[in-house]
Order: structure tokens, then sequence, then C-alpha cells
């Protein structure tokens, strides 16, 4: 965008804005809006979102998904119809799968075409199990900023396949006296629902230091419930502290970990008086949040009274937590809210503390056409600012859409705005004082009739199994013209995969809400599912208690700029440096780069410094790539140094409140189909037996020193099993059976169990190594690891104070016949050419949806299809029409059809569609 044209336009805006206050203009408005605009125009902020096929999955299911990558600009220089665009900026995108405990379990690479990715997760039992994971989308150039904004979303994995032993469990936790009360209830039950009675239980309590908190043995009673209670000083550590407990099943002990985080947190009340203060004499809205430990809304209520006892507000909640009372602070006096929670538990809180001059800013936002503002001043500001410019700025996303400014003759002045002026979402207004300090801010959510209209529909709303379902699709702007849009759309079976959809994270909540607020939001789809009097009351309620700082006016009017260090992406890059053997740097020396079997090449020249950046390239991800200085003068006599690529670190699970606690029961009638299809793929599996015998594995036995290990290790892991691990260090954390991974050490997990705590020893091709030396090793390189409980007649343990033995065997090289291109190669110095394996991209799959004749056969055994169709690449033509088809599967009931997508534009939509198959 030409930046004198959009601030030419800009205060041609602002002039009109002006009329509604004053004709006179001032410098200090323009230097806000001015350097405002400067700033995001050079730093603009992407937005990343992925639409999922599903909300939860199985062990062994493969997630498909979509990213939209968009920024905010501004349509035709409009600054009040700045919309979220298809991106520009990076060709890539990151999306992070993690842990709950926050270890990336796998990173994918995908390349951005249009604002758009398309990518695919395959769920290995060898990489992952039963748990909550969280995944993180974000470019490069998002680095930079706050990873708070980051795309965030929890994904319960369960599984019950080959599972005999159920369990829930109910946490509870009470401080006092110094002193944290933990109380457990875990239920044992069979895969039918009986009852684990009279079992044996051991349980154990323990922190990230390895220190026992508590621990007994119990029996389960005869409803299969067993009772744990225990007590402990060490309250700071039972952030981090696991219950383990393990119950005797026939004389085999099945072994459950349960997370202590937040058990005992207290319940938090926190207090946003609208605008941002209380000023002495100026009635003012005060909002509060009220937080149980788990992170959701809790259900509260309460007096305000003043310093001589007077109650002067009564509270409640109105919705997940939330609530609004209005006071009028006096002179002299200090407020607290006596707080009773649902339990009967009572707690005071102070509320911030009262100024005696300054300026508040309210807001009155029921109006669907026109937001009403009124500022106030106290008598002390008004004193000293009379007849000074006070201004207002309203911004949306990183627009300016809204400027003005009045002369402060008064203590209160009021205004109308037209919401016409700004775009859907989140609009944040700020006060700012003569000087350019911001005075009180206010973030309020404009509704409007902008979204893109997307209708679904079918020929009729009712069909059997595996019939064919053809969908129409049409695309339209707000004022009903057809729309060239990129949708995606995922048609699930509603009876197995139910969900409360007011928890959904959809295309609007995410670019309209939760991409512009900082903090876990509750429910966002509860704001957009069903728009009434109700919905708009508890959102600006949301918009009153939830932390926003996308937009520092402080910084901006300083002149502090960010710290850049990640650049936007164009493809994937490779840099690096060219030195002679005596380190001295090469200038404009030649570098060239190739992938062995692949037509992907690239030369280019070294700067003054002897650094070359290789760019815009396209491969995928575990390919060999080769780096040379083939065409220098003595080019076998260079050193070629390639820089490594820092991954992101990842974010603390913002969403973690999302997390299930008991996933076998919360997502039972996915899990019991999921069984239905792996008793099905067993069926098949035993259709061909084979027998054929591969070459050797690479094993201990390769390494004299450790025959003594034995011919049997304890557990075998085939390389195989690592296939899309962005490293070894990130596979082996959970997928190694017996082991136990803690705090960047390996344990048998048996020993661990019981206390003891010494770590494993590691053998990497026979030699010893530390677990951070799996960081940097290729998974594709590993040919088997082997685990062994203990260390036989080798002495190892003894020798360095472990206990097991961990052995990662390299997968051996193949040898090659020695010819000329070999002999070329191994007379060429090493430092004159690299070998290595850049991360490229992370290819997506079709999604595979079955075709049935006339006669509906064609599947061994039953159809049992959850995700019964996705497409991410649904386009809409000049016409802003689209089709597609496919088959039901053999689930009966209503089948659920959702599809959002965004236009050429930046018009976003969603759409959801059911119909019945009988």
């Amino acid at each position: 965008m030409n930046f004198k044209k959009f601030t030419a336009i800009l205060f041609s805006l602002l002039a009109v804005c002006l009329s509604a206050y004053s004709q006179n203009d001032t410098v200090s408005i323009k230097t806000i809006v001015t350097k405002t605009v400067k700033y995001n125009n050079e730093y603009p902020l992407e937005k990343v979102y992925l639409h999922f096929d599903k909300p939860y999955y199985a062990v062994g299911d493969t997630i498909w998904f979509k990213a939209y990558l968009t920024t905010d600009v501004t349509i035709n220089d409009d600054m009040t119809k700045n919309k979220h665009l298809p991106s520009t900026l990076s060709k890539v995108v990151y999306v992070d799968i993690l842990s709950s405990k926050d270890s990336v379990v796998q990173r994918l690479k995908l390349p951005v075409i249009d604002g758009m990715a398309y990518g695919d997760i395959k769920l290995l039992k060898e990489n992952y199990r039963e748990g909550n994971y969280h995944v993180q989308a974000y470019t490069n150039w998002m680095r930079n900023f706050d990873p708070a904004y980051f795309f965030f979303k929890t994904i319960p994995v369960g599984t019950i396949v080959d599972k005999n032993v159920f369990n829930t469990i109910s946490l509870s936790g009470q401080l006092k006296n110094n002193t944290a009360k933990v109380d457990a209830i875990i239920h044992y039950y069979t895969t039918d629902g009986r009852d684990y009675a009279g079992r044996k239980v051991s349980w154990r309590a323990q922190n990230s230091d390895d220190e026992t908190l508590g621990k007994g043995k119990g029996i389960t009673d005869s409803r299969g419930n067993i009772n744990i209670s225990f007590t402990t000083s060490k309250i700071s550590t039972l952030s981090s502290a696991l219950l383990v407990a393990g119950i005797d099943i026939n004389n085999n002990t099945i072994t459950n970990s349960y997370s202590l985080k937040n058990i005992v947190a207290p319940l938090d009340v926190q207090f946003f008086p609208e605008g941002g203060e209380l000023i002495n004499g100026i009635k003012t809205k005060v909002a509060f949040k009220a937080v149980k430990p788990d992170g959701l809304g809790a259900e509260v209520k309460g007096t305000v009274t003043d310093n001589s006892g007077a109650v002067v507000a009564t509270i409640a909640t109105e919705h997940l937590g939330m609530g609004v009372f209005e006071l009028t602070p006096a002179t002299g006096k200090t407020y607290k809210a006596a707080i009773v929670f649902a339990d009967g538990a009572q707690t005071t809180y102070d509320l911030p503390a009262v100024k005696d001059d300054g300026m508040t800013l309210s807001v009155n936002n029921t109006d669907p056409e026109k937001i009403a503002i009124t500022f106030s001043a106290s008598d002390a500001f008004l004193a000293i600012n009379k007849n000074k410019p006070i201004a207002i700025i309203g911004q949306s996303g990183q627009v300016v859409c809204y400027a003005g400014q009045t002369a402060l003759t008064t203590k209160s002045y009021s205004a109308t705005i037209p919401k016409s002026k700004f775009p859907s979402g989140i609009v944040k207004f700020t006060i700012f004082s003569s000087t350019g300090d911001a005075l009180a801010e206010r973030i309020v959510f404009v509704r409007r009739n902008d979204q893109l209209k997307i209708g679904l529909n079918t020929p009729k709303t009712t069909y059997g199994v595996r019939d064919q379902v053809n969908f129409n699709v049409t695309a339209k702007t707000a004022d009903n013209q057809p729309a060239l849009a990129s949708l995606s759309v995922t048609v699930l079976d509603d009876t197995k995969v139910p969900f409360n959809e007011n928890s959904e994270i959809t295309i609007l909540t995410s670019l309209l809400l939760t991409s512009e607020l900082k903090g876990y939001i509750e429910k966002p789809n509860y704001y957009f599912n069903s728009v009434n009097d109700k919905t708009a009351a508890d959102l600006d309620l949301l918009m009153l208690t939830q932390g926003y700082r996308r937009v520092i006016y402080k910084d901006i009017l300083a002149n502090k700029q960010p710290v850049i260090k990640f650049e936007p992406e164009d493809g994937i890059q490779v840099s690096g440096s060219l030195r002679t053997a005596s380190g001295m740097p090469v200038p404009n020396g030649v570098v060239n780069f190739y992938i062995k079997n692949m037509r992907v090449s690239s030369t280019v020249n070294t700067n003054k410094e002897g650094e070359f950046k290789i760019p815009k390239l396209f491969f995928p991800d575990s390919v060999k790539a080769v780096v040379n200085a083939r065409g220098n003068y003595n080019g076998n006599n260079l050193m070629i140094m390639v820089n490594n690529v820092s991954p992101q670190l990842p974010v603390p699970n913002i969403n973690a409140p999302d997390e299930v606690a008991n996933i076998d029961t919360a997502l039972n009638p996915y899990l019991q189909n999921d069984k239905k299809v792996s008793l099905n793929s067993h069926v098949i599996k035993e259709v061909v037996i084979t027998q054929t015998r591969g070459p050797k594995k690479a094993s201990h036995q390769d390494f004299p020193f450790l025959v003594g290990l034995g011919g049997i290790p304890d557990h075998v892991v085939d390389g195989n099993r690592l296939t899309g691990c962005p490293s070894v260090y990130d596979c082996i954390k959970y997928i190694l059976p017996g082991v136990t991974y803690n705090d960047n050490k390996l344990y048998i997990t048996r020993d661990y169990n019981t206390g003891k705590k010494v770590e494993m020893a590691i053998y990497y091709d026979g030699s010893v190594v530390d677990f951070d030396r799996m960081a940097s090793v290729d998974p594709s390189t590993i040919d088997q690891i082997e685990v062994y409980n203990n260390d036989g007649l080798s002495g190892l343990n003894k020798m360095d104070n472990t206990n097991g033995v961990l052995v990662i065997s390299s997968k051996k090289v193949e040898k090659k016949p020695l010819n000329k291109e070999l002999l070329n190669e191994l007379l060429t110095p090493q430092y004159s050419a690299v070998n290595f394996t850049p991360k490229g991209y992370n290819m997506a799959r079709a999604f595979y949806s079955p075709k049935y004749d006339a006669t509906k056969t064609g599947v061994l055994g039953g159809d049992f299809r959850t995700t019964i169709y996705w497409n991410p690449k649904v386009m809409t033509d000049k016409n802003g029409t689209a089709s597609f088809d496919f088959f039901n599967a053999d689930g009966t009931g209503t089948y659920r059809a959702i599809i959002e997508g965004i236009d050429a534009y930046g018009n976003i939509g969603r759409t959801v569609y059911r119909y019945t198959v009988k």
C-alpha cells in the first residue's frame, strides 16, 4: 500500500471525525495517527487459523486440517473496510504438536499458497498415546511478536484398543495453615463397565524433584473405587507433581499418572474498572471475573463495602464467572468485595485503588447502529487540563478507523460513533491527553452484516447408509454479489462425534475474537452460535475483563521498534558461509545446492562477508541435500558452514482449561466406534500371512563391550517407528516401552514408580552419551533401539552408576561399488561439500472417501467412518458456486456438514448443515 496515499485518506476521514468535536485540529492527534499508521505498515501482524476435520481423535487416526493465513489490510484504501486478507507476507507456516507437558511430539512445515496451506497428522501409536495434546501454529514472522497470539488448540486423543483396564479420577484439594490436603477417588472398571472390586492398589505422589509427597496402599471397594488422601507442606511443588497409581490385575500392575497441577490453587477473582481506573466522584462500571483452579469460570456472589463497612454494591456472576456492577468512588474511601463461592467458601478481595485525578471512558454498545461513548474527568484533572485538547482513536486490527478530538471544557462529554465505520470484530478506543499519554482504554465488539454468506444444501434431507450425497455450495458477499472463495468442508457423524458447539473454535471465533485477545477464552463459539441480547451482553462482559495488548501506543509514540530476529519466509531457505581453509571469508564465491535424484538445484554467490542465502526452495521433508563449492578457484579446499535453524520453543498451552481429565469417559462413543474399526482392520490383517526375512538389524552385538547385555532385549523399537519426528530426542521421550522420561532423563518405569530414580545409561552407536545428544540425531538414520532393564553381565551400570541400558543403533551404511562417481566423492575433501537433511515441507495427503456401487458393497466388514468427508479445497467459481459429493458410511442418525472459508477480499464465513441418515 502507498503510505502517503493512505495517510492522506486517513486524515480526510479524520477531518470528518473532528467536526463532531471541534473544528480545531492539533499536531498531537496527527502525530499519534501518523506514527500508528507507519508502525502498522512496517510491522504487519499475521494471523493463523486451522480448520480441523473434528474436535478429538483416537490413537491411529489421521488429523486433517487446512491453514488460513491472513493480515489486516484495507480495501481500496478505505479504513472502514479493513479485512482479513489472505497474507502475501509469509509463504511458510509451522504447525507444532505438543504433549500436555509442552514437549514437541511432531513439527510440520507447510507451503503457503495464496494464504492457504493443507496438512495432515498421522497419530501413530509409536508417537502418540492417550492424553491431551495441543497444537500451536505460526509463521516465522510471527515469532518476532508475543507468542500468546499464535493459534492454539487443545486436542484430546484417546484409545481403548487392546485396553482392559479403564479408570476415571476425581481430584480435589484445599489449603489450610500452609498445608495442602489432596483427596482423590480413582474408579477402575472393565471395558464392558464392570467394576474392578477387591483389587490391590499402590500409589505415590511425587514432585518434579522426585520427592515423595505422599504414598500408600489400599484395596478397591465393591464399586471399584480407591480413596487416596495425603497432606504436604511443599505446596509450591504441587504444580509439577504427579499422582502415580498402579492396580494389580492378575499379577500384572497397570500404572497410570495424574497431574496435580492447580489442585490446590486458590479461586481467583479480579476486578476491572471500565476504562482502566477508578476515579473519585465518577460513576464507573466495574467488571469482575472469578476463575477456578482449572481456569474455568466460577459462579460467585457477594457484596462490596467501603472502609466504614457500608454496603455499596451487591454482585453476582452473569456468565462463565463474569459479572459487572456500578460504583461511585468517594474521596477517602477504600473498597473490598466479600465473595461467596458455590461451595460456601468465603474470601475478601481489595478493589483497585481509587485515584483522585484522571479520566474514565464509558461505552454503550447495545445499539445495533452506533456506539455511544462518554468520557468523564475528575475535578482535579479538569482544573489542570481545562481547554486543552483531548483526542480519541478507534482502531480495528491494525487499521485506525476513527479519530477525533475536542477541547476539555466540561467534566463529561458524550458522542455517538456509527458502527459503519468499523468492520466486524474488536475495536479498541483510547483517549489521549494533549501530550499523547493514553488516559483510558476500552475494547468493544462490533457486529456487522459483513460476513461471507455461504450456502450449503442437498437435494433432499434424508438419505440411506452408503447413499451418494451431492452438495451444492454458494458464496456471496454481504451485498449478495458472487464471491470467489476458498473453503474447507468436513462432514461428521454426529452420533459418533458429539461435541458442545459453544466450545468450538471456528474461523469466526479465531480471526474476529481470540486472535485479538490475550489469554484463555472459555466457550468462544457461544458468542457466535446464537446471537441475541443475552449473548451480546455476555460478549461485552468479556470485553471488559479480557486482556488486550496488541497495540501499545506508548511504545509507538516513543518510536520504540520491535526487535526483528525472524524474517518473513518466501519458501525454504538454506543459508551459511563460505570460508577458506584458514577461516577467512570468501566474497563473491560460488555456492551450489542440489538434492540427489530430484530436479531441485540452485547456485548463488556469497556477499562480501562470505555469507550466502539460497531462497525460495521447494522440496519434501527427509531428503538428502548437498551444498558444495564447485566453481570456485581452489574449490576443494574451501569450507562450507550451513546455518542451523533454531526451532520455536514450546509455548505453554493457553487453552489448557480445555483439556479433558477423563478421556475414556468423555470420548466414550467415539472410542467405542474406534474399537470396532480396529477389530475390523484386524480381520483384514489376518487374510494374508507372509513371512520374509529382512537384513540384519544394527544392534548392541556390533560393539564388543555391549555383548554382555545379553542376546534378547527387554524391548525393541524399530527405527521406522520414528518416522515424522523432528529429532530422536523428541521421538523417544514417550514411545519407549517400559521407560519413563522426566527432567531430561530416562528411567526404567517399574523402578521409577517404586521410587528408584536412577537414570538409564544411553549408548549411541557404541558410545555413551547424554540424552541431549539425541536432539541433533536425524530419526531417519536410526535402525533400531534396544531397551535393557538391567546391564546383564556387562557391568555398565556399576561402572557409571546407572540403572538400565538404552542402545540406539544407526543404520549400516550401504557399501557402494567403486566407480568413477564414488572415487571422485572419496577424493574430494569433506570440507568442500556438506551433506545434510534440511527441514522440508510435509506434503499433504489426499483424504480417502470410498465409493459404493448400486449394491452398496465394497468394504470388508462395516464402514465405521467418523469423518465422512473432508475437502480443504472447495473453490467457488465466478458465479460463486461449487459442488462436491461423497458416500455415507454405515452409521445412522444426524450427519453434520461444516463449511467455512474466506474470499479474495477477506470476507470470512461459516455455515453448518445437517441431514439425516437412516
